[in-house]
């Protein structure tokens, strides 16, 4: 789901990967549907591949979301005025995460988060994980100890 959901530097929003082609991408934006080529010297991440700093390590993004999704019963999360607030965005944070990286994690990390969290609900999402994954990662942790 999230792998191919992509976050493109230099432009607000989400976008679905729809098609690649040589040296080009074309993407979908989530909020209004707009498809665009996105070109090789633009920076593109895939949500999938990114993860938080926590005190008990990397945590992907994925299984955040679906924390994040679960603390606030699938509504949207009021961004503008969290951030009005001095240490509202990390206590609101630390409500669903208790133990992110609070050197490590920055108030403009949270409020990219929670801005996309809102794109996606509003995209239609309600699972960020695939069961599978939730799977790998606990047979990972366990041969790891």
């Amino acid at each position: 789901m999230l792998r191919e959901t992509i976050a493109i530097t230099g432009k607000p929003g989400l976008y679905k990967l729809l098609s690649q082609g040589k040296g080009t991408l074309i993407v979908e934006e989530l909020s209004s549907g707009h498809r665009m080529p996105i070109h090789a010297r633009d920076k593109v991440v895939s949500l999938g591949d990114i993860a938080m700093y926590t005190e008990s390590g990397d945590t992907p993004l994925g299984e955040i979301l679906d924390k994040v999704y679960a603390h606030n019963h699938g509504k949207a999360i009021d961004v503008k005025a969290l951030a009005a607030k001095n240490g509202a965005l990390k206590d609101e944070f630390a409500a669903i995460v208790e133990d992110f990286d609070r050197v490590r994690v920055h108030d403009g990390d949270i409020k990219k988060l929670f801005t996309w969290y809102n794109i996606l609900i509003e995209a239609g999402f309600d699972k960020f994980t695939k069961e599978e994954e939730k799977e790998e990662n606990k047979e990972e942790t366990a041969t790891d100890k």
